[in-house]
């Protein structure tokens, strides 16, 4: 029995705060579990099931406690910013086999209070394969940025091109009102920005802010009784990638494996897609990814992110909120790629809205390009 188009998310919100240092963490999975639930029309009592990331390893409990719950079915997969991604998909997995009825997917994060340094703080041994590594003191910023020589060495890749994209976002992110950063900016501004690890620039990396968001999840069935458009999940895949034994691959990314199977189960192609949110922790992520997902040849991400293509508007519109380098970014972002494209398939873009949308590809990445990194690619429709 297939689960695909069997499960809908009916609740969808987005914590406003990008900074918010009177605030602690589980505040922001508190406040953003109410949006949700008040947006679905659904109460905490109703909630059978939570799904969350970024607490620790018990943590879930804390949050359990925090929250009043006593679920039925839990899970806390960690596997970096694409942990959120994954859950949708888990949780739809979990109502089909009757483990849960409705289920809660929270997260929340004060990074930037915090002043967690993401990306370019040390890896710190632990693991075994880190031992390998850590020794020589390498960044998250930097295994991103070997991806980026890596493939201006192997296509002739430019930073002007890494920077279209930057200035894409921050377009997107001026139509978002609760954006960190919504000032316009140029390609040359990006390439003017100092450099924080070759070739990438500062304006080419995600922003830090504080931040969090929830969603709902139940079956199609029961969706249709509630208030509010439900948004059907019709395919989904997970896929690892790591350097493996005696081989690495800069520019293999788990979205090659994870794009082609979500799309094939639900059933639809690149062309029938009308936006996508992808994770975009650097710029180079956004191009790596739309390679590797197939909706162009690998080399050719330069050229198929310019000329306004992923831009509203476009062709293949990405990230309409900001995204991750100008919205917010509070360590882990998946979630909001979901949320993200919750609103525009019921059409409440607001300024930013994709004219007609109907099909949505999500893509999040966790970990590091590179190295070893998740990738979760998930097609969700209009109801």
């Amino acid at each position: 029995m297939s689960i695909w188009g069997t499960t809908a998310v009916v609740g969808a919100w987005e914590h406003p705060t990008r900074f918010a240092p009177h605030m602690t963490a589980f505040q922001i999975h508190a406040e953003s579990a109410r949006g949700a639930l008040a947006d679905a029309g659904l109460t905490i009592g109703d909630v059978d099931g939570f799904f969350t990331s970024g607490v620790g390893p018990i943590g879930l409990l804390s949050l359990c406690q925090h929250l009043d719950l006593r679920p039925d079915h839990v899970d806390s997969t960690s596997i970096g910013g694409s942990s959120f991604v994954s859950h949708c998909l888990h949780a739809a997995a979990a109502i089909a086999a009757g483990l849960c009825k409705v289920a809660l997917v929270t997260y929340g994060s004060t990074a930037a209070s915090e002043r967690f340094a993401v990306g370019t703080a040390g890896l710190v041994m632990g693991e075994p394969p880190d031992q390998f590594e850590a020794p020589f003191g390498p960044t998250i910023v930097g295994s991103y940025a070997m991806v980026a020589q890596r493939h201006m060495h192997e296509y002739g890749t430019t930073s002007a091109e890494l920077a279209e994209i930057a200035v894409t976002m921050r377009r997107h992110a001026g139509l978002n009102p609760h954006a960190k950063y919504r000032e316009p900016i140029t390609v040359e501004d990006v390439l003017a920005s100092r450099v924080i690890s070759s070739p990438l620039h500062l304006l080419d990396c995600c922003v830090i802010s504080d931040g969090g968001g929830a969603l709902v999840l139940t079956s199609a069935e029961r969706a249709r009784d509630l208030a509010r458009r439900a948004v059907l999940i019709l395919g989904g895949a997970e896929a690892v990638r790591h350097l493996g034994i005696g081989r690495h691959d800069l520019l293999d990314v788990a979205a090659r494996q994870s794009g082609p199977l979500a799309l094939a189960r639900a059933g639809v192609r690149h062309d029938d897609i009308d936006c996508c949110m992808i994770y975009d922790s650097y710029t180079i992520t956004v191009l790596a990814t739309l390679e590797a997902l197939g909706f162009c040849k690998p080399g050719e991400g330069g050229a198929f992110c310019a000329g306004g293509r992923i831009a509203l508007g476009g062709a293949l519109p990405v990230n309409t909120d900001g995204g991750g380098l100008s919205s917010n970014h509070p360590g882990m972002r998946g979630i909001f790629l979901v949320i993200e494209a919750v609103r525009q398939l019921r059409g409440e873009g607001g300024e930013a809205q994709v004219s007609d949308a109907k099909l949505a590809l999500v893509h999040g990445t966790g970990g590091m390009l590179g190295q070893r990194h998740s990738g979760v690619t998930m097609i969700l429709g209009r109801s």
